[in-house]
């Protein structure tokens, strides 16, 4: 009898060991909350990604990814900033320019975009400027001559279809008829489409990773006017970058600098965080798995078919990158205003 209570209070013990060492993670569901509508490609690599993320987090959780669209994101990132637990349970991908809000100073932002729990991006992200090839604007000059200048769909401040036509305009000279308002990418698209707006700004990657950018590029549909990398990519040999153009026209200093801050979003590419006060130890487990996530022979693949390059940056650069773009002196900010204004 002795031996049969001895036994059973080994067997409870070891019981309550394992229970104690059991994974924080076991069990639980981690949400993706999107900032976008579904059907782009935030949308798609989120499900991408979440299809083979938890395989790498031990407990092996469950991903789900829930659409919350609006304002170009800013509705995810104030929910996943101040409204979601710091439990590591929820996470956002987010614009990576909806910083440029925080530093004019936008009453909607409940953010500190230094603050966030940085997770990483699966890719950097060139911006390019399209045109639909019947809307009789050829050339930058035509734009920039232009009696009614081109109207360019986007979602809203701080995204890619809104900044880098007001960059152009700055650096450029030239003049956008900016729309906002659609809830997502594939909503901008369909108004090329059925003609409401002639130009839209976004990725490179965007463009030749999903539809309609790949049956666009097949059938000139759209031509591509210009481009934000640092150098062309090999895709749009042909098509000028933003910096050979200012370095053509001699922009002046002041304007490059500021340049460099509009296009810093291309190196955060398509950003997921966490709430900050998220545990240390679930943020650099969060961030391990992404790493080998993103180096997954499927995810890989299911990327190469998509059209997609997944070119990760770590949560540490995001994090250091995040720090150093929400520092800026009144007069870079100054100049942010006065482009981002309306």
């Amino acid at each position: 009898m002795k031996r049969t209570i001895l036994a059973l209070s080994i067997l409870l013990l070891s019981s309550s060991s394992l229970q104690a060492q059991a994974p924080f993670y076991a069990g639980k569901t981690i949400r993706i909350v999107v900032g976008y509508t579904p059907g782009g490609t935030n949308d798609l690599w989120a499900r991408v990604i979440a299809q083979h993320i938890g395989k790498y987090i031990p407990g092996n959780p469950t991903f789900i990814v829930q659409n919350m669209p609006g304002a170009g994101s800013l509705v995810a990132a104030n929910h996943v900033y101040g409204v979601a637990k710091p439990d590591g349970l929820t996470l956002g991908l987010i614009a990576p320019a909806l910083y440029f809000n925080q530093l004019v100073g936008r009453k909607e932002v409940q953010f500190d975009w230094s603050k966030f729990a940085w997770i990483g991006t699966p890719e950097r992200g060139d911006e390019m400027l399209s045109m639909r090839s019947d809307a009789g604007y050829k050339s930058l000059d035509d734009i920039r001559k232009a009696s009614e200048p081109p109207r360019c769909g986007a979602t809203g401040p701080g995204t890619s279809g809104h900044y880098f036509p007001k960059l152009l305009e700055e650096a450029l000279g030239l003049k956008f008829n900016l729309v906002l308002g659609y809830p997502g990418a594939s909503e901008v698209d369909l108004a090329i489409e059925k003609g409401e707006v002639q130009c839209r700004a976004g990725t490179i990657s965007a463009f030749f990773g999903r539809e309609p950018g790949q049956t666009w590029a097949k059938t000139g549909f759209v031509r591509i006017i210009v481009q934000g990398g640092s150098k062309r990519d090999e895709r749009l040999a042909d098509v000028p970058t933003v910096y050979e153009l200012m370095e053509r026209q001699r922009t002046p200093e002041a304007i490059k600098r500021l340049a460099r801050v509009l296009l810093s979003p291309a190196d955060i590419g398509r950003p997921i965080v966490g709430s900050p006060g998220i545990p240390a130890d679930q943020v650099k487990l969060l961030r391990t798995a992404f790493l080998k996530a993103l180096s997954d022979a499927e995810l890989l693949a299911e990327a190469k078919k998509r059209g997609w390059e997944a070119r990760p940056v770590t949560g540490e650069e995001l994090e250091a990158i995040a720090r150093e773009v929400i520092d800026q002196p009144p007069e870079v900010i100054e100049r942010l205003k006065a482009i981002l204004k309306g």
